[in-house]
């Protein structure tokens, strides 16, 4: 699985817990979001709920690890997005339920509420619960079949209230999308000439040669 690691301004200085707590358990770690506070461009929640998006659309991550200084802001800003099912999560028992009932693909941390002693390893225990059990299973079991039915659903459902994510490229702001697409190493990991979505990879173009063009 690849798994991307995507912190933003408040929580830049956290970064290295995370990955640390992600990393050695067989998957890819893409570190895609802000690696230490001071960093220019900065992303908000605004540029990483969107950043995260994209990488789960086309298909460069499987999984995204973000967050915010509660969790709240990023949770709620990445779930507007089409194929997005996100979760708070603060504890590995949070964790070990969201991987099995919900069976979502972004978990948004609380990276300043109550991080003090010991939230390293409390990162990492999250993680040994997420990723020990498996995703979409149902838990208890009595209850397995109606979630799993009710994920399909919420699939379909985000699918028709959603428009396509090259339509919400081409209609964003600049102040969303530009900060995202050109924070260094994020242009280079989209690679829009491998995207098996054309009209996606079009539109990326589009948006990123507009952002980078010269001044005439």
């Amino acid at each position: 699985m690849k798994i991307a690691v995507v912190n933003e301004i408040s929580t830049a200085d956290r970064n290295a817990d995370v990955v640390a707590a992600v990393e050695g358990r067989g998957h890819e770690v893409i570190n895609a979001g802000m690696k230490r506070s001071g960093e220019l461009p900065e992303l908000t929640v605004l540029h990483t709920s969107f950043l995260s998006a994209l990488l789960l659309a086309t298909g460069r991550a499987d999984f995204i690890v973000g967050g915010c200084g509660t969790g709240h802001g990023y949770e709620i800003a990445v779930n507007q997005y089409p194929g997005v099912f996100s979760g708070r999560i603060l504890t590995p028992l949070d964790a070990w339920l969201f991987t099995q009932i919900n069976g979502g693909n972004v978990v948004s941390l609380a990276l300043n509420l109550g991080y003090g002693w010991a939230a390293d390893v409390n990162v990492r225990m999250i993680f040994d619960a997420l990723l020990s059990v498996e995703s979409g299973a149902g838990y208890p079991p009595a209850r397995r079949p109606t979630q799993q039915e009710s994920r399909r659903l919420l699939h379909g459902i985000s699918d028709a209230t959603h428009r396509s994510m090259a339509e919400i490229v081409a209609a964003l702001p600049d102040r969303v999308v530009v900060p995202a697409l050109t924070y260094p190493g994020i242009w280079e990991l989209l690679a829009t000439d491998t995207m098996e979505d054309h009209e996606l990879a079009h539109a990326l173009e589009e948006r990123h040669a507009r952002a980078t063009a010269s001044p005439s």
